[in-house]
C-alpha cells in the first residue's frame, strides 16, 4: 500500500507520540523528557516520518566534533518493512552533513539481525561489539560505523525544504 509520508524536524507537539513509540519499541525507551531535552540540545537532529500528521517513524543523531551518534531508530509495528527506516536514515544522513557530521556510529543488538541488514545495505560497517550493551534482556551490542571518507557519499540528496512527502 502506497501512503504519503512526510520527512520533518521532530517537534515539541510530537514527542507523546514519539515516547509511546519508544516504549514500544524498546526495553528500556527514552523518556518525553529525553525527547524534548534533545530537540533543544544544540549538535542534535531529531526527526520523525509523520503519516495523517502522525509519527510513524522517529530517529535522531547527536554531532560530536564530525561524528554522528544514531540514537533511537524507532519504526511503528504496522510500519515496518516499508521503508521508512531507510527513509528516516537516509534524511538523516543527508541533513546531518548540515551541522558538521562526516562520519555516522550506531549501536544495534546483535540479535536484530534485520536492522544490522538496514544499516549495511547503507554502507554501514560492524567495527566491533560492546559487551552487555543492552539490559532487559541483557545483550551484547554491534557497533557499527559509516565513515563518509571510504565513499564520499551519503545516500540521497536533502530536499531544499525543511519538510518534504516521500511516497513508501
Amino acid at each position: 500500500m502506497n501512503s504519503n509520508l512526510t520527512i520533518c524536524p521532530m517537534q515539541k507537539e510530537h514527542v507523546p507520540a514519539v515516547s509511546r513509540l519508544e516504549q514500544e519499541t524498546f526495553s528500556m525507551p527514552w523518556s518525553a523528557q529525553d525527547f524534548l531535552d534533545m530537540i533543544e540540545r544544540e549538535g542534535a537532529l531529531y526527526i520523525v516520518a509523520l503519516y495523517e500528521e502522525q509519527p510513524v517513524g522517529v530517529c535522531g543523531v547527536i554531532n560530536a566534533c564530525g561524528d554522528g551518534d544514531i540514537c533511537n531508530v524507532a519504526v511503528a509495528k504496522n510500519w515496518r518493512g516499508r521503508g521508512v527506516g531507510r527513509l528516516l536514515l537516509s534524511t538523516l544522513m543527508e541533513w546531518g552533513r548540515k551541522i558538521g557530521i562526516v562520519n555516522y556510529t550506531l549501536e544495534v543488538r546483535v540479535s536484530n539481525v534485520a536492522a544490522i541488514r538496514l544499516y549495511e545495505s547503507l554502507g554501514f560497517q560492524k567495527e566491533g561489539i560492546r559487551p552487555r550493551f543492552y539490559e532487559k534482556p541483557s545483550e551484547d551490542a554491534v557497533i557499527m560505523w559509516k565513515r563518509q571518507a571510504e565513499d564520499g557519499q551519503i545516500t540521497m540528496s536533502k530536499p531544499e525544504k525543511s519538510c518534504y512527502t516521500e511516497i513508501v
